[in-house]
C-alpha cells in the first residue's frame, strides 16, 4: 500500500516534518512493508521554507534579523535561481513570544523586512513571501521601514513600531528599495485589512488584543491604509482578498505592487504533490487544530481538495477537532482523529505529541494497511 503523509506543522509543539515522521514510525510498526511517502508541507507559515528546501534544489542563505520586539534572532532565505523564497514567521512569529509578550500594539515586522533586505541583495528577482502565524498587526509599517520607507508622522518624525502607532501616519519618508524586485505573498487566508473579518478582529485576539485594542487596531490599519494608497497610487487597498494577512503585511505587499496566491496550492506545485497523490492509495494530512479556518485555504483544504478530485481516501490527524464531520467530509475528508481525543485530555496531547502521532499511526495502519 502506498500512503502518501503529508501534513502541515503542530503550532507550537511539532514541525511538518516531525509530525509526519512520527506518524509514519507508528505506521510501520505494524504495516512495515508498506510504502510510506512523507512529505512535509507549509500554508506559508511557519516551516514554509524549510518545506521547500528540502523539495527544491535551492541555496540556503543564512540572515540575521530581529522577533516582533526587535531582538536578535537567526533567519533564512532559499534561494532557487533568481526566486527567493523567505518566511514571515521567522521574525515575525506569534511562537516567538511567550504568552505574556503577545501586543499587537507594539509588536513590529522590521525583521521581515531584513529578510526582503536580504533577499534583494542576494541578487533575487522575484520574492515569493510566505505569510501566516504572525504576532503583528502593524500592516507591514515596520517592514517598510527596514526596505528604507519609515512610516512618518505630520512632523516628519519616524512612528514607533507598532500598529498602535499607525493613527498618526502621515506618510513614508524614503522609498523602498526593492530594486523593481516583484514580489509574491503566499498566504492561507483571504481576510481584508479591516472591518469584521478583517487583520485585526478575525486575528487579533490571538495575538494578545484586547477588544478595544481589536477597535484601535482597526481604526489604525484603516488611516494606514489610505497613507499606502498614497503614496504607492493604489485604491481599495484596504477591500482586497489577502491584505490582511501577517496582520496586514499583505496589504504592504500589494501596496508595493506584489500579487497573491494560494500558499498550499503554491507549495503542492513546487514540491510535485499532484504526481504524489495521483499514485496514493491513501492520504493521511494534518494540522495542530482542524477548525473551521482550515477548509479555507489552509493544507488540510488543499490535501483533502486533491484527495477528493482522484476519489482517494484522506484522514486527517489534528491535535484538536473543532469542525463537525460533515462538514469536512463534504471538503472530501474521510476520517478525523485528534490527539486530544486519543488521550483523552489537551494537556497530555500537548506534552506528548510525538507519542499520540506514533499511537494513532499505528491504529490507522491497523485500520488502513492492506
Amino acid at each position: 500500500m502506498r500512503v502518501l503523509i503529508c501534513p502541515d506543522k503542530f503550532a507550537g509543539t511539532l514541525p511538518a516534518p516531525g509530525v509526519a515522521a512520527a506518524l509514519a514510525e507508528g505506521w510501520r510498526a505494524v504495516a512495515p512493508d508498506d510504502d510510506l511517502v512523507q512529505r512535509p508541507l507549509s500554508d506559508g507559515g511557519p516551516g514554509f521554507v524549510e518545506v521547500l528546501a528540502r523539495a527544491l534544489p535551492g541555496r540556503r542563505v543564512p540572515v540575521r534579523t530581529v522577533d516582533p520586539l526587535g531582538r536578535p534572532v537567526p533567519g533564512e532565505l532559499l534561494l532557487v535561481g533568481a526566486t527567493a523564497y523567505v518566511e514571515s514567521a521567522q521574525a515575525c512569529g506569534l511562537h516567538l513570544l511567550s504568552a505574556a509578550e503577545r501586543d499587537p500594539n507594539l509588536t513590529t515586522s522590521y525583521g521581515l523586512g531584513l529578510l526582503l533586505a536580504a533577499a534583494v541583495e542576494a541578487g533575487a528577482a522575484e520574492v515569493v513571501v510566505g505569510l501566516g502565524g504572525s504576532a503583528v498587526n502593524d500592516g507591514g509599517a515596520g517592514m517598510l521601514a527596514a526596505l528604507g520607507a519609515s512610516p512618518v508622522d505630520a512632523a516628519g518624525y519616524a512612528l514607533p513600531y507598532g500598529g498602535a502607532a499607525l493613527t498618526a501616519a502621515a506618510g513614508l519618508a524614503g522609498a523602498p528599495q526593492l530594486r523593481r524586485v516583484s514580489l509574491v505573498a503566499a498566504t492561507d487566508v483571504d481576510n481584508p485589512l479591516t472591518g469584521l473579518y478583517g487583520a485585526s478582529s478575525v486575528y487579533g485576539p490571538q495575538k494578545g488584543a484586547s477588544r478595544a485594542d481589536v477597535l484601535r487596531l482597526d481604526a489604525a490599519l484603516e488611516h494606514f491604509a489610505a497613507v499606502l494608497e498614497q503614496a504607492f497610487g493604489t485604491t481599495g487597498l484596504a477591500a482586497r482578498p489577502g491584505a490582511g494577512a501577517a496582520g496586514g503585511v499583505g496589504a504592504a505587499l500589494l501596496a508595493l505592487g506584489g500579487r497573491t496566491v494560494s500558499g498550499i496550492a503554491l507549495v503542492m506545485n513546487l514540491i510535485g504533490l499532484d504526481a504524489e497523490l495521483d499514485a496514493a492509495d491513501l492520504v493521511v494530512t494534518g494540522e495542530g487544530a482542524f477548525d473551521h479556518q482550515s477548509l479555507r485555504g489552509k493544507v488540510c483544504a488543499g490535501i483533502a481538495g486533491g484527495a477528493r478530485d482522484r476519489g482517494l481516501p484522506c484522514v486527517i490527524v489534528a491535535g484538536r477537532v473543532e469542525t463537525g464531520h460533515r462538514e469536512a467530509a463534504n471538503a472530501g475528508v474521510s476520517e478525523l482523529h485528534s490527539l486530544v481525543a486519543h488521550f483523552g485530555d489537551e494537556r497530555t496531547a500537548l506534552a506528548e505529541p510525538d507519542r499520540g502521532l506514533r499511537e494513532v499511526g499505528t491504529r490507522l495502519a491497523r485500520q488502513w494497511s492492506r
